[in-house]
């Protein structure tokens, strides 16, 4: 997920002198609704390889928003060290998955620090780093690319999906511990977890060391000079303040009590709503796909299942059946066979004759 999905980001990057004033306000609007949809999806998410994957599309939306706003720079910074922590994210997510026989569901997860300690750990620390968390690798480069956006000329729409999307990543990221650190554990009470897979650990532990310190040693190695960013007090803590009232808000919310009414039935169509990504399934998938789909169906059961399977398949291997049957039923040496078979001979040739 983190490379191949990246790989048209990369792309725009390196293309990014093509890009003019129109296409990068149209980019800048597309980019930065795209991070505020994908962070309410996860939101409302209960499957953990959905909520990684849709924070993943939140990701690339920040980095085509400040792309779009002329910073590939910044773009390229954000792509590595989001490719950092978001594999050792998905290895984690692989590990608990595999562990509870399968289960994406979080619902089911919860006080899993007691039974796998070490990937608990790596999960939530890279999840803190996705955050944005001071001095782990996502920090660096996105407090610089909130910073840059406070400091750059945008309209008030654009800086407000900006740090309200920030704090919906937070959010879903608190919810996520909560499922994982601190819930109550939701499990089968027969269960094998463990963290013994040592082939996976080693890689996560390894990883870990790169979220810890890659975000400052990709900085020293990309900006040749130090960036100087001038803002007032407000401006400087307020990626800070979001963060803390996502992560406030995030904890809560996953909370049981007031979760189990947010998706109760009451509230089932407004939880519906906002976890649907705008619609998207209707637009993309099920518009799209319906006719060929209805389509595709009639004609496989019309000729595939139909008459090319009468007149070809399973209709030559009828055919071909009952005559190898008439064949065996004759040469089974049979008495009256033989009898019967005189007769008929001698029937032809009388008729032969009379002819």
């Amino acid at each position: 997920s983190s490379t191949l999905v990246t790989a048209g980001v990369y792309l725009l990057i390196r293309f990014n002198m093509i890009l003019n004033e129109n296409l990068c306000l149209f980019l800048l609007l597309i980019s930065t609704l795209t991070m505020f949809m994908a962070g309410l999806g996860a939101n409302f998410e209960f499957d953990l390889k959905k909520i990684i994957a849709l924070s993943t599309l939140s990701q690339l939306g920040l980095m085509m928003s400040i792309l779009s706003m002329g910073n590939y720079k910044l773009a390229f910074f954000h792509l590595l060290t989001h490719a950092l922590f978001k594999a050792l994210l998905f290895m984690c997510a692989g590990a608990i998955i595999h562990n509870l026989s399968d289960t994406q569901d979080i619902r089911f997860m919860g006080n899993l620090m007691v039974h796998m300690p070490l990937t608990c750990i790596c999960l939530n620390i890279s999840n803190l780093a996705l955050c944005g968390m001071p001095f782990l690798a996502g920090f660096y480069s996105k407090d610089l690319i909130l910073e840059v956006v406070s400091m750059d000329f945008v309209n008030i729409f654009i800086f407000l999906l900006f740090f309200i999307s920030t704090g919906l990543t937070v959010c879903y990221s608190f919810r996520l511990c909560y499922y994982s650190i601190t819930g109550d554990f939701n499990f089968y009470s027969l269960h094998s977890l463990n963290d013994e897979g040592w082939i996976m650990l080693k890689s996560m532990l390894l990883m870990l060391m790169f979220v810890i310190f890659s975000g400052s040693m990709l900085m020293w190695l990309i900006f040749p000079t130090p960036v100087m960013i001038c803002l007032p007090l407000e401006l400087k803590m307020l990626a800070l303040f979001v963060s803390f009232i996502g992560a406030w808000l995030g904890y809560e919310m996953a909370k049981f009590s007031l979760t189990w009414v947010s998706n109760s039935l009451k509230f089932y169509s407004y939880s519906y709503f906002f976890g649907i990504m705008w619609f998207m399934p209707n637009i993309s998938t099920f518009s799209m796909n319906y006719v060929p789909l209805v389509l595709s169906f009639n004609f496989y059961k019309s000729f595939d299942q139909g008459w090319n399977e009468y007149f070809g398949g399973q209709g030559m291997y009828k055919n071909l059946k009952n005559s190898s049957l008439l064949i065996q039923f004759l040469q089974n040496n049979n008495m009256k066979i033989y009898l019967i078979l005189i007769i008929l001979w001698v029937i032809i040739l009388f008729l032969i004759l009379l002819v």
